[in-house]
């Protein structure tokens, strides 16, 4: 199976050790979760993925590159979609359908094209509705699903979501379930839902006092 990201030894001590010497091999289209209690540092794992943060030692693999430094992070940018646990600060438009297509925008995709890509998008998360909206005027969960669009649209490779059911009510969350199964990309989720990620993949990895284990 061809890998899309491969953590070796990766190991964080912010004063305290977090985790130490972690393996783990994301494979092409393949969905892995990630749980733990709180403060285990499993966010932390997550960041040091998506290139926010360095580890303390170790290394990580991006298609088979090996990554030796942060800077070398950003020819990868938009193949790396990150959903932080909290998206209030995430949006950069007033309304919905101007954020989620701004990255097209900034890229400098023609008006006709953003606006086809941004319609489509919008269809398929089932939020045409919102597309007017004022995204401060909307719910938790309909903001995780537009901050959710606004990182589809530029068709990453691969996903890391940091507990995308935070402030999520039991509607929103089935509909969150929906879309990530219909979506066929790379995909690491950290969450402490268990039921969630179970309706998501069978592929669950513990971190708990250091220790990142594969959970049965």
């Amino acid at each position: 199976m061809s890998c899309s990201v491969n953590l070796r030894k990766i190991s964080y001590d912010n004063g305290k050790v977090l985790f130490k010497d972690i393996d783990l091999n994301l494979g092409h289209e393949e969905k892995i979760a990630i749980i733990g209690s709180n403060g285990s540092g499993k966010s932390t794992l997550l960041k040091i993925i998506a290139g926010f943060i360095a580890p303390s030692s170790g290394y990580i693999e991006i298609f088979h590159n090996k990554i030796n430094y942060l800077k070398e992070f950003k020819k990868y940018r938009n193949n790396l979609a990150y959903l932080p646990q909290d998206v209030s600060n995430h949006f950069l438009c007033p309304t919905v359908m101007e954020d989620v297509i701004f990255s097209l925008r900034a890229r400098g995709e023609s008006k006709n094209e953003y606006l086809k890509k941004g319609k489509e998008m919008l269809e398929k998360l089932q939020i045409s509705h919102l597309k007017d909206r004022i995204i401060f005027d909307l719910s938790g969960g309909e903001q995780k699903i537009v901050a959710l669009a606004g990182l589809l649209i530029l068709e990453p490779r691969i996903l890391l979501l940091d507990e995308p059911t935070s402030a999520l009510d039991e509607e929103s969350e089935q509909k969150m379930v929906k879309i990530l199964n219909s979506i066929k990309r790379s995909m690491i989720i950290v969450s402490h839902h268990k039921s969630f990620i179970d309706s998501l993949t069978p592929t669950i990895y513990r971190l708990d006092n250091g220790d990142f284990l594969k959970s049965n």
